[in-house]
């Protein structure tokens, strides 16, 4: 078995770059739910609550010491406070939002209704449109990793020479990893940055967007609704306190959240081992296990496993991030080097997939296979 036998075992650089096969796979998808416990498929409403609560009681606890504490701090420790209690912050926030991430798959408890009330919430706080997303979403999991359909992350040709040869080198890949982490987030829901192509204006907030099907314009005007509730309860407080106030107790830990986001989705879809195809050879399961599981330490709790079970969300998004690493443990040796895990330290993983993964194209002389593989 290759670098998918092992899920925190450390693996050699050439079994980490070892490229997943990319033959049709010899199992199903009713092979690998066969091999997960059963127990791992229900939703506990109880479980997921208390998860939530917890995720909850912590950042009102970054809140409160930042709002109470810091400004009694002597001025020059004050810039080291406030960015730590940013990054923390941030880092609860993106807690919170994966668990809303989690209602959006229906993986929170039996009753959608009260998923989609929470993840509307939690979303609409964190100024994501809760339902937009969640379509969205759904449809990049319905076709992960298709050169033509996949709804995000969608690589780049050769022939765009922006990417392939301006920006191509350190300085380009610097400026880029930038923008990419500060503006990523807000520019992929509002201009479709990273996403498919459309004919027509795509955005998340734009309910005649092609992005979405007719029976689900009405729910984006909802997540607009949203939006602009959460946006005006934010100047309210703004008004009531100062806007500088809120960006350090709110804005500036959005921004790190915002950061967490693309760092860690960036670096689901990106890595020289993995193909993408486009519709003469893809299908979903292929598709599916084109992701890769990687080791973030603490963040893996902080974060649910969205981190180092992501292969697992991907061929069954509606089990419970609580058992989802156990999950991915009963389907190893039936995916075997069909299963991607890179343990590479997450900050040189990410430093190395900018440099490596600029654009995809065939192998030579393979260019009618319907193969992609990243190229610097």
């Amino acid at each position: 078995m290759g670098a998918g036998g092992r899920m925190n075992d450390s693996t050699s650089k050439d079994d980490v770059l070892k490229r997943v096969p990319t033959e049709k796979t010899p199992f199903e998808i009713s092979d690998l739910k066969k091999a997960i416990p059963p127990h791992c498929f229900k939703r506990s409403l109880a479980t997921s609550s208390y998860y939530l609560l917890r995720d909850i009681a912590i950042c009102y606890t970054f809140y409160h010491l930042a709002s109470n504490y810091i400004p009694l701090v002597p001025k020059p420790l004050r810039y080291i406070a406030w960015p730590l209690y940013w990054f923390c912050q941030g880092t609860s926030f993106m807690g919170i939002w994966s668990i809303g991430h989690d209602l959006g798959h229906h993986a929170f408890s039996e009753y959608e209704w009260l998923d989609d009330t929470l993840g509307f919430i939690l979303h609409s706080s964190f100024l994501t449109p809760y339902f937009s997303f969640k379509y969205s979403h759904r449809s990049h999991h319905a076709h992960t990793n298709s050169m033509e359909y996949d709804e995000v992350w969608i690589p780049k040709r050769k022939a765009d020479t922006l990417y392939s040869e301006v920006l191509n080198n350190p300085i380009g890949n610097l400026i880029m990893t930038v923008i990419r982490l500060l503006l990523s987030f807000p520019m992929y829901f509002t201009f479709n940055i990273h996403g498919r192509p459309y004919d027509g204006f795509a955005s998340h907030f734009y309910p005649q967007s092609p992005i979405f099907n007719d029976g689900e314009r009405k729910q984006i005007w909802l997540s607009d609704a949203g939006i602009v509730a959460a946006v005006y309860g934010l100047y309210k407080i703004a008004s009531a306190t100062s806007a500088s106030w809120l960006f350090c107790i709110y804005g500036a830990p959005l921004l790190v959240m915002n950061a967490h986001f693309i760092f860690f989705t960036f670096l689901h879809h990106s890595h020289p081992s993995i193909a993408h195809y486009d519709k003469r050879e893809w299908d979903w399961i292929r598709g599916a296990l084109s992701t890769i599981d990687r080791d973030y330490g603490i963040f893996n709790t902080i974060f649910h496993d969205v981190t180092n079970a992501h292969v697992v969300h991907h061929l069954i998004s509606t089990i419970p991030h609580y058992h989802t690493v156990e999950a991915t443990k009963a389907i190893k040796p039936i995916l075997g080097d069909y299963y991607k895990y890179d343990d590479t330290p997450i900050l040189k993983a990410f430093w190395r997939e900018t440099k490596e993964c600029i654009f995809v194209e065939p192998d030579e002389g393979a260019e009618s296979s319907g193969v992609y593989w990243f190229r610097r």
